[in-house]
């Protein structure tokens, strides 16, 4: 099953996500170990229309679509500003900083994403 959204072009990197948590056990575990937290993520594409996507690296270390339940952190930002940051084009602090990252929940936990979105960038061909 694919976690993209056609109308969202940069989605295509959580089945990246996806496919480097799932590639091994030990892969897996150890994302759990590093990020401890569940990631929501709302995009806006270019139409405003929002879609989300989460990250569990706390319980089954999955990802999966739509808003978990109880998300330890939510990032919301463009599908665009999405893509930039996957391509390694963007830096979530200066998202962040200039207002088009907006971060609800632990700030601190969303620094953990760095390593799991930068297995996406490897694979991902946005």
């Amino acid at each position: 099953m694919s976690l993209k959204n056609d109308k969202f072009p940069a989605s295509a990197a959580f089945d990246e996500i996806n496919k480097a948590l799932t590639a091994s056990e030990a892969t897996r575990k150890d994302a759990i170990k590093q990020g401890n937290a569940v990631f929501a993520f709302t995009l806006k594409n270019a139409a405003g229309e929002t879609e989300s996507w989460y990250i569990d690296l706390k319980n089954k270390g999955e990802v999966g679509k739509g808003l978990p339940e109880k998300p330890t952190v939510t990032l919301l930002l463009s599908d665009a500003d999405f893509g930039a940051l996957i391509a390694g084009k963007a830096n979530a602090q200066k998202l962040f900083m200039s207002g088009k990252l907006k971060i609800k929940g632990d700030v601190m936990k969303a620094t953990k994403l760095d390593p799991i979105l930068k297995k996406a960038q490897t694979k991902a061909k946005l």
